[in-house]
């Protein structure tokens, strides 16, 4: 409940909510729960039609039938269930997302690991988190040790033609590092279909989506939450147009054992909870994927070499230090303010 509340309070400080499903003068929004985490949708039109449960749909099937390692009919859990055997065919979608994985990981030095799935099962975070955990142990080590080495790049084999993907047998898929950026590229292409959608702006978790304009003419207001106090913001960032912003931080999901947090971005390099001297990292970019991938990657690597990286890739950022500093691109400063 805490993350919920948490998640809601960053969306309305992008823009007040008229309520759970209602449409009113060619808008639509909505409140629910998918993939997950909260769903917020406010979707201007030209029409009177409520897109809420298109776009809710859409998340829906992009969980069970691509990303959801969990649902037995998606296609993460099918190779999953095959890790070992022969190569398995994909749709050329899930094969594109994997192969993107496979180049973010390899340039972010495995910062981004989407093969960490038995380490991810090992710490339990998600169903834990939401504070004191009485009853949470930290993994035994020889057991960390061992899913640890089933992870890596080098355990995934992607054909040529992206179609078909073979797991070494103790290896498992988690796509949660960029499950929220993919639903912001699913759901701008649904918008970019629709004649009489003009303008919205969809929060998927820690992720956001801009798109075309507001009624008025005025410019988007996204606030960046305050890791350090969710109920309040960093600042603001103001955008023109259509825009992903996706950020990673220790408050997010977590638990506490002893006065220690273990949050849920695991460092693949050591398989814990990543201490990288950061709390959070935004990164603002034009893509969906880019913006959740990076993310993370750059929460691993910390400050540095962070910012190198988004640089590298044409993105904005923000990194938030364990000691309350803000270290910025030149881009991310131009658009970010206190109103």
């Amino acid at each position: 409940m805490k993350k919920f509340f948490a998640v809601l309070f960053s969306f309305l400080m992008i823009l007040s909510l008229n309520g759970c499903g209602k449409v009113q003068l060619g808008l639509t929004s909505h409140t629910d729960v998918a993939m997950g985490t909260v769903i917020n949708l406010k979707i201007y039109s030209t029409d009177n039609k409520n897109y809420a449960e298109e776009v809710m749909g859409l998340l829906r099937e992009l969980e069970e039938k691509e990303l959801s390692v969990r649902a037995g009919s998606s296609e993460a859990a099918y190779v999953n269930a095959n890790a070992g055997s022969d190569a398995v065919p994909v749709s050329a979608q899930f094969g594109e997302l994997i192969g993107r994985c496979l180049e973010v990981g390899d340039r972010s030095d495995g910062a981004l690991d989407v093969t960490l799935g038995n380490v991810v099962k090992l710490w339990n975070i998600d169903s834990l988190a939401g504070g004191e955990a009485v009853d949470f142990q930290l993994p035994d080590e020889s057991a960390l040790e061992s899913a640890l080495a089933s992870c890596g790049n080098d355990k995934i084999g992607l054909s040529e033609e992206r179609d078909q993907i073979s797991l070494r047998a103790d290896t498992a898929l988690d796509l949660g590092a960029v499950g929220k950026g993919i639903a912001l590229d699913r759901v701008r292409a649904y918008l970019q279909e629709q004649d009489g959608i003009t303008g919205a702006v969809i929060s998927v978790g820690g992720s956001v989506l801009t798109y075309g304009s507001k009624p008025d003419g005025t410019d988007w207001k996204v606030g960046i939450t305050d890791p350090f106090d969710t109920g309040k913001v960093l600042g603001y960032l103001t955008l023109a147009g259509t825009h992903c912003i996706s950020t990673s931080g220790d408050y997010e999901r977590y638990v506490e054992k002893d006065g220690v947090r273990y949050h849920h971005i695991i460092d693949p390099h050591t398989g814990y909870p990543a201490r990288s001297g950061l709390s959070s990292v935004t990164i603002l970019s034009e893509d969906g994927f880019l913006s959740d991938a990076l993310s993370t990657a750059c929460f691993v690597l910390g400050s540095e070499r962070g910012l190198t990286l988004a640089t590298e890739y044409g993105c904005e950022a923000l990194f938030v230090t364990t000691e309350g500093e803000l270290l910025m691109t030149e881009g991310f400063r131009q658009l970010f303010g206190s109103k």
